[in-house]
């Protein structure tokens, strides 16, 4: 895994040559191991890598790299998990490229040479971004994986055209101008994360998922052509029209035979490989198949908490014993919440608040004391259709269907007039923040379609986002993922694997885990392990209202069910007390009346208000309140 950084210039300038330098040193957490450059000063090109040896830890696998031709130019940042496979086809090849060293780079390279871009991708199996400039045709190729695991960001400031790994490599670029883009902060506010393509930053974009960026250089000028080179939109109606024919045992069987296949390919590393295990059904699959088709116990990390309500640590600990798997944990706690708050806006680079993200800074910490590679369970919700708004939204619209509208406020009123501190005394249950859930409930009630339905409960800030200057308002353009040719659970599955997906979860685990040099990977983001799943029929994920059937009767071949029927939180965090104790004083001074006035960014009558709620005790306003908090802390760092 590694970082790259680079530009074109259409006004030379002899000191780019020390600002492409500057740009990939922002990347030493992304490649420690080595560093290169390359330029074409005639026509302003730029290239930085930084290199995080996995295979072949030889000076053969540093880049830039160069095809054997001469003709092509190649900074990569991923993975390809079928090299050896590509490269025993690439020997057999009549002329064969004579390969000098064992990186999946330089495969990667002479694949390029020998079938053309397009068709190398198809061929390509991995998580990869890169850039590949072909000096034969004076192009520039900007590539990013089908799931979007790997970061790349671009855009035009001034006379250049910046691209990198994070933005932190294009913000030290002399022409960079920055400035906030609002709409980004309020969406923000709405998610908690920013959507592709945007950024906080006017003019600077996120490539999106399967995406190409092409640059051509034609009569002294460049042209600029985005592309789909995959979709996952296109891939999963393929695989609609084409479905599974067979038993749910017979899909079992063959989801078990595509994942021991992958994990077979992503634990091979000329470096220490482990897994993350959070006693859920995505990560104790993985850990168990990657257990399976290892010939030494695998090691384990997970997070525990000093909440019991949100420790899965003893059943992590439990599932690690019956696999045999070499276990290490780390109990979480408030102080350990408030160093690294600090690191955040620097590992992210943008404002980012899901909660969880502290959790899983601190266990890729804690796993790269001892592994280099640790593989993710992530995914699984998305492709096998984990969440409970797959099977609650579907419930609910269809019985808001034959009620009447004034009906359906009357009841949403009763609910909202209760707080949830006292909806959990009345509801007894032992499930946590019971009476948050009927709120969230309760705020679909006069919902008048299924998009309405899922955009609210996707949404983290509903009704207007208080952010001045922006008109955001409680109607939300349909994704145009959104349609008819399947059910609704099925529609949210894709848009939350286009969106939701690479933009929260994978940004998350790639920025944490890389800014302490370790790399991840994600087995169930394979897509040969996507495409099967799009296959299924939808009663193969979710079955009589129990969500991923296929994984959990997967993983009965392996662990006990009773240790997978308990609830699950994954790595959380008990933010919502901490806010009102050990981080008080801080979110105070964040939220003051006087500093949001004094930045002018939020209207500070509503976010003083969540505040206030939150502290009474009576409402647990935590998701609100973190997505501002981040972005006054990132604010604080990056504006002074």
């Amino acid at each position: 895994m590694c970082g790259f950084s680079g530009f074109i210039s259409t006004k030379l300038n002899s000191s780019y040559s020390c600002a492409i330098n500057t740009m990939t040193a922002t990347l030493l957490h992304r490649g420690p191991d080595s560093y290169g450059s390359w330029n074409d000063k005639d026509l302003g090109i730029y290239l930085g890598h930084r290199r995080l040896s996995i295979h072949d830890l030889t000076s053969e696998g540093n880049q830039p790299m160069i095809s054997p031709s001469g003709r092509y130019v190649l900074i990569y940042n991923g993975e390809s998990y079928n090299f050896l496979n590509l490269r025993l086809k690439l020997k057999k090849k009549k002329n064969a490229i004579n390969l000098k060293g064992n990186s999946d780079t330089e495969v990667l390279l002479a694949m390029i040479e020998c079938y053309g871009l397009e068709d190398t991708l198809n061929q390509l199996i991995g998580m990869f971004a890169f850039a590949l400039w072909d000096r034969k045709l004076k192009k520039l190729h900007l590539v990013r994986d089908r799931m979007g695991e790997k970061p790349l960001y671009y855009g035009w400031q001034g006379n250049s055209f910046l691209f990198g790994s994070e933005l932190k490599a294009l913000r030290v670029h002399p022409d960079w101008k920055g400035g906030l883009d609002r709409s980004a902060i309020a969406q923000l506010l709405r998610y908690n994360y920013i959507p592709a393509p945007q950024t906080i930053h006017l003019d600077i974009y996120k490539l999106e998922p399967g995406g190409m960026i092409t640059m051509s250089y034609m009569d002294g000028h460049w042209d600029e052509k985005n592309i789909s080179w995959w979709s996952i939109k296109q891939s999963t109606q393929q695989e609609i029209e084409n479905p599974f024919i067979g038993s749910g045992v017979d899909a079992v069987d063959e989801l078990e035979k595509i994942l021991k296949k992958v994990l077979s390919e992503q634990q091979l590393a000329d470096v220490p490989v482990g897994a993350f295990l959070s006693g859920g059904v995505d990560s104790s699959t993985v850990v168990s198949l990657l257990q399976s088709v290892s010939s030494v116990p695998v090691q384990t990390f997970t997070m525990g908490s000093t909440n019991r309500d949100y420790d899965e640590s003893a059943s992590a600990r439990e599932i690690a014993e019956r696999l045999g798997t070499k276990h290490t944990e780390r109990m979480v706690r408030p102080e350990d919440a408030m160093r690294v708050i600090t690191d955040l806006p620097s590992i992210y680079d943008e404002p980012f608040a899901d909660v969880s993200q502290i959790p899983t800074l601190l266990v890729s910490r804690l796993a790269k004391q001892k592994v280099t590679v640790a593989l993710s369970g992530d995914g699984g919700d998305e492709i096998f259709g984990g969440y409970n708004r797959y099977v609650v939204a579907p419930r609910l619209y269809s019985w808001l269907k034959g009620k009447p509208l004034f009906l359906r406020r009357l009841a949403q009123s009763m609910i909202l007039s209760i707080s949830p501190k006292l909806w959990d005394r009345l509801a007894f249950s032992s499930n946590r923040q019971q009476g948050e859930k009927f709120h969230k409930a309760a705020a679909l009630l006069d919902a008048k379609s299924e998009w309405e339905i899922y955009s609210r409960l996707v949404r983290i800030w509903n009704g207007s986002v208080p952010v001045l200057g922006v008109d955001l308002t409680e109607s939300i353009q349909q994704h145009p993922y959104w349609d008819k040719s399947s059910t609704f659970s099925e529609r949210m599955m894709l848009v939350d694997s286009a969106t939701y997906l690479p933009d929260d979860i994978l940004v998350k685990v790639d920025r944490a885990a890389m800014s302490t040099s370790l790399e991840t990977r994600i087995p169930l983001l394979d897509h040969r392990v996507v495409t099967f799943a799009q296959s299924l029929p939808l009663e193969m994920k979710i079955h009589q209202g129990k969500t991923k059937w296929i994984l959990r009767n997967l993983l009965d071949r392996y662990l006990p069910r009773t240790l997978m029927d308990q609830p699950k939180s994954g790595f959380g965090i008990p933010l919502h007390e901490w806010l009102r104790g050990p981080l008080r004083e801080w979110a105070e001074e964040l939220l003051s009346l006087d500093r949001l006035k004094q930045e002018a960014i939020f209207d500070p009558l509503p976010i003083r208000q969540k505040w206030e709620e939150h502290l009474s005790g009576r409402f647990n306003h935590q998701n609100l309140l973190w997505g501002v908090l981040m972005f006054q802390v990132w604010l604080e760092e990056n504006h002074g």
